[in-house]
């Protein structure tokens, strides 16, 4: 069985409008507080413009054509996209790289929670420049802030709908929104022409060299390509070819409205901004409400991309072993979209504490940018181990590149630093999730060194005997056990230990099931091996990291394949089905640890396992995560013995 990827790859008109819609809106509504945040309060003078525009526009080459569309875009994994995604091409090559990858999830989720309020914020200020209005949505206003929570919160609850049936609008939508922006900023360039001398890299050279403390502006200047990582995530929606040929239209109309605002500024005539947004100052007074709603749809859009591409990544650390098993929704039959209640749940408190703590935009672009710097720079660390081992290309090439790229990133990153004391509240949760995602990946593994393999072969006469022994009450006709062991004549000794315990387990036939996570994002295939005859069948489920097992199901069709293929011929009804119940007596045989009280840890041990059985806790029960009906299953308990107490001796008190 295979789940083949779609044809996102190729080029129509309709996959353009869908490439649009889908990723390019947080990097699209960057014209709303890029600029402005650039500018602040400071002096409006030329080098600042010039130098600002310049800046964004050499960003917009290097970070995000050059380094996410023309290099992380080879880094496809059979069409699909993200930091895990390529985190699985690569790990391979070095046990150290789990490291990176976590970061660079960890600050991906984390920074994101400002991206929607930051947005929507923006385009709801806007209301405060219409005539009658000016006193009533005022930046950081009750009315303003209770309106942005209220969309916030509208969307989030609709995400358990899916968005199949809005995301059609998406596409349409964000095209108008681009178009808006090249008609506006063009409209101010042809007045002012002047302004496309700031395609010449010396302005950015001379605002950074020689402006005061112009080095640090690169901490607004970063805000033009916040969305870049999108690009690369949303991959496997549009295709390579769709995401290259938009960003062509896309960057054209980015830089059209910055050039705009910019021409603006150097001709407005007033000292400072005063608050003003130059984006909506570049707006003639009788578009500007129509403005104001397509800008609020669009960083709807953005925020919509965000919550998504949030989904989707904590689903695949779930299933790369990176998060506790939590449950996991299918709203619609679109593939790969996912909802997660407790991460929507985790985002929308994010989203309202920000604009509760920040209440308008231009406080958020203080904060916003710190944390996907990391994630940049942890995306060029894989890359390299990509384009080195997967590509093949010269050292001397990939070090190269990543000098140039890292060399960036680490300028973006120390003039992002100063954000820290504006966002100390978010070291705490970025702390949150990466210990999470730390201790259940390393937990896992010190789990996984402690549990020993043995060979089947050596019980299987035992277990034939068993099987047959009347005087033993069948506890199944199809006695599953899932397990880990990723070769075919071995299973874990806790599973041996289950069959003959005090009431040892009698059935027809004994199954060994193994999921065998792979690269390859939407894997579905099986193989088995028959051990003994009718009895003892290792089957090895080969499934892909974006997909969410569903066992029982697949064990089912498993098993009517065989008997179709007459592979399996179990007694008086093939299925092991009676005359009483035409359903097949399955009974899945789950095996979970708990911590010894036995144990004597060393200190990392300790609190990786102890952290690892309280999240085991709190997250979801192994039958829902790979998919059994509880009816269907028997959980036991084996204790998990890390390292035994040391002796000691204990002696009997005489009378």
């Amino acid at each position: 069985m295979q789940i083949t990827k779609s044809t996102a790859n190729k080029v129509t008109a309709a996959s353009l409008l869908v490439a649009l819609g889908i990723i390019y809106g947080d990097i699209g509504t960057s014209p709303l507080y890029a600029l402005r945040a650039v500018m602040g309060e400071r002096p409006i003078e030329q080098t600042l413009v010039y130098g600002g525009v310049s800046c964004i526009f050499w960003t917009l080459v290097f970070q995000t054509t050059i380094k996410y569309i023309w290099l992380t875009l080879k880094a496809d994994n059979h069409g699909e996209g993200g930091i895990f995604s390529l985190y699985a091409l690569v790990r391979r090559y070095g046990k150290k790289l789990v490291i990176p990858a976590i970061l660079g999830a960890t600050t991906l989720l984390a920074d994101g929670i400002i991206t929607p309020p930051i947005s929507v914020a923006s385009a709801i200020e806007g209301l405060g420049m219409v005539k009658g209005l000016e006193t009533v949505f005022t930046p950081g206003g009750m009315i303003t802030v209770i309106i942005v929570i209220a969309i916030l919160s509208i969307l989030f609850f609709f995400q358990r709908y899916g968005t199949q049936v809005i995301g059609k609008f998406f596409g349409p939508i964000m095209a108008l929104w681009f178009t808006m922006l090249l008609v506006l900023g063009v409209s101010q360039v042809v007045q002012h022409p002047g302004v496309l001398a700031a395609f010449n890299p010396y302005y950015a050279y001379n605002l950074l060299a020689n402006y005061p403390q112009g080095f640090w502006l690169l901490g607004a200047v970063f805000l033009c390509t916040t969305g870049a990582e999108a690009l690369y995530s949303d991959l496997g929606h549009c295709g390579i070819k769709n995401i290259r040929i938009t960003w062509v239209y896309v960057k054209v109309c980015l830089m059209a409205s910055y050039m705009g605002q910019a021409a603006w500024l150097m001709s407005q005539g007033e000292a400072t901004l005063h608050g003003r947004n130059p984006f909506f100052e570049i707006v003639p007074e009788w578009f500007l409400l129509p403005s104001i709603l397509i800008a609020a749809s669009a960083a709807i859009i953005a925020s919509q991309a965000l919550i998504s591409g949030s989904f989707t990544l904590i689903s695949e650390a779930m299933n790369l072993n990176f998060w506790p098993r939590v449950a996991t929704k299918q709203p619609t039959e679109t593939k790969g979209q996912v909802y997660i209640p407790s991460v929507n749940t985790i985002l929308w408190t994010g989203c309202v504490l920000m604009v509760v703590y920040f209440e308008k935009s231009e406080h958020m672009e203080a904060a916003y940018g710190f944390s996907i710097t990391i994630t940049m720079m942890m995306t060029t660390l894989l890359l390299s181990y990509f384009l080195y081992y997967r590509l093949k290309w010269k050292r001397p090439y990939v070090i190269g590149l990543l000098m140039l790229f890292g060399s960036i990133e680490v300028a973006f990153f120390v003039a992002n630093i100063v954000k820290i004391k504006e966002r100390w509240m978010f070291l705490f949760f970025e702390l949150f999730i990466f210990m999470v995602m730390y201790t259940w990946y390393y937990a896992r593994r010190v789990k996984n060194r402690l549990t020993n393999f043995t060979d089947i072969g050596k019980y299987s006469d035992r277990i034939v005997e068993l099987s047959a022994d009347k005087d033993i009450p069948m506890y199944a006709t199809h006695l599953i056990y899932l397990t880990k062991a990723n070769t075919r004549h071995q299973v874990e000794e806790k599973i041996i230990r289950s069959i003959f315990a005090k009431k040892p387990k009698r059935a027809e036939v004994y199954w060994f099931l193994h999921l065998n996570r792979t690269e390859d994002p939407y894997t579905l295939n099986y193989e088995v091996s028959e051990l003994v005859d009718d009895k003892l069948i290792k089957v090895t489920i080969n499934i892909g990291f974006r997909l969410q097992p569903k066992t029982e199901l697949y064990f089912k069709q498993i098993v009517q394949d065989l008997v179709n293929n007459k592979e399996l011929n179990l007694h008086k009804r093939p299925d092991g089905s009676t005359k009483y119940n035409p359903e097949p007596d399955f009974q899945f045989v789950i095996i979970e640890k708990f911590l010894s009280q036995e144990n004597e840890f060393a200190l990392r041990e300790g609190l990786l396992l102890n952290g690892y059985f309280w999240l085991k806790r709190m997250g979801q029960k192994d039958e829902r995560a790979f998919g059994i009906d509880r009816h269907d299953i028997t959980i036991e308990k084996a204790p998990l013995i890390y390292q035994p107490a040391s002796p000691f001796t204990l002696t009997r008190k005489n009378d």
